[in-house]
């Protein structure tokens, strides 16, 4: 029987309720996780400034592979392990073919949330009503996002691309894969469309966090919900699914679980570590 050694947690959908809040019987049961000497990270496309309402309130959770990927970060250390940004010109480009559909556009850096100033005050009409709160607190806005990516060389790590409905997002996948550009493209949320680097994935994510942890990916658990959860659950040693999960991650996973509102990650803890309290 393997013993695992790391548990890498999706965070919308997972390890947070359907009010963005992480349920108490879930926050401690990772905290004796953790005290038992299991690893306990984020598998999150967040950014560590839309982490920052969480990180102080979850000291047991010290690392992170963020950004779908694109930075796995050390937070006991304060120290980015890895970083996959855009290459400038890409960047620009991928937001020139995705003007069409008009989306919210929200970049991710190293450090910050960067959201398209006109639409940040707006975000329920693009389906994302339950981030304004966050977004408002966190995210700094601009007025000309190109502009920002020029004057900040290498710093965007993933674009996301809020739609106002499923159908515009699907026009701004088929504009990008007509374009040939060079990147990985994911759903998220309702009608969220996330595009990193070619290469970018939560896999790779999860891949350098493990090598970094001195472990393989054969000893790690990933627990998620959503589409852009499932390479992390295609390379993990235990693949799990929420009970809210959509039924393509269910068909990845090993093992599903009760829902985000009724502590499944309290059950993984339980089940697959036998960690109780």
């Amino acid at each position: 029987m393997t013993a695992y050694k790391l548990l890498a947690l999706d965070m919308d959908g997972t390890l947070l309720d359907s009010r963005k809040q992480v349920l108490p019987k879930t926050a401690a049961a990772l905290e004796r996780l953790a005290a038992a000497g299991v690893a306990v990270a984020f598998s999150t496309g967040r950014g560590p400034a839309e982490l920052s309402d969480y990180v102080p309130n979850l000291p047991f959770i010290k690392y992170g592979s963020c950004i779908s990927g694109g930075l796995v970060y050390d937070f006991s250390n304060q120290r980015t392990v890895f970083a996959h940004p855009f290459e400038t010109k890409l960047a620009l480009e991928v937001m020139a073919v995705t003007r069409q559909e008009a989306p919210m556009v929200h970049v991710l850096t190293t450090t910050q949330s960067v959201a398209a100033a006109e639409a940040l005050p707006h975000m329920a009409d693009f389906h994302m009503g339950i981030y304004q709160g966050m977004f408002d607190r966190i995210c700094t806005p601009v007025d000309d996002m190109p502009a920002f990516a020029r004057a900040n060389e290498g710093a965007v790590c993933k674009i996301n691309l809020y739609h106002r409905s499923a159908e515009s997002r699907e026009r701004t996948r088929a504009h990008l894969e007509e374009a040939g550009l060079a990147v990985q493209l994911a759903y998220a949320e309702e009608t969220s469309l996330e595009v990193s680097p070619a290469g970018v994935s939560k896999a790779e994510g999860l891949s350098r966090l493990c090598d970094y942890l001195g472990i393989t990916l054969a000893e790690a658990v990933a627990v998620g919900d959503a589409p852009n959860d499932t390479q992390a659950l295609q390379v993990a040693g235990l693949p799990v699914a929420m009970g809210n999960a959509t039924s393509d991650i269910k068909v990845l996973a090993k093992m599903v679980v009760a829902d985000n509102d009724h502590d499944g990650i309290a059950e993984v803890v339980a089940e697959v570590f036998g960690v109780t309290a």
